[in-house]
């Protein structure tokens, strides 16, 4: 049963909301998720007024870890799922003349 935001500490919590405030980057080519835009940090933490900005940008890397390697392995998982679907890995063919 996962975890309700309610019941981690106040610092976390305030990381969990400031966090999804950041918008997402997205590779155009492939559409792969390249994570958070962190450059939006320090305008999200002046726009709330954030205390501890230290402590609070401790969390949302933290986060950030899982929530990458979640994605990670979901994309891992669809690709597997792919290739099995389409027949294996790659096929080879060889030419021979004689």
């Amino acid at each position: 049963m996962p975890l309700e935001s309610s019941v981690f500490p106040g610092e976390v919590q305030l990381a969990f909301f400031i966090y999804d405030k950041l918008s997402d980057k997205w590779d155009g080519m492939s559409g792969s998720y390249m994570g958070k835009n962190w450059t939006e940090v320090a305008y999200v933490f002046d726009l709330y007024d954030i205390d501890d900005e230290k402590e609070v940008f401790f969390f949302m890397q933290r986060y950030d870890m899982f929530v990458m390697k979640s994605r990670f392995e979901e994309s891992e998982r669809k690709r597997k799922q792919k290739e099995r679907k389409s027949g294996g890995g790659k096929t080879y063919t060889h030419n021979v003349q004689g």
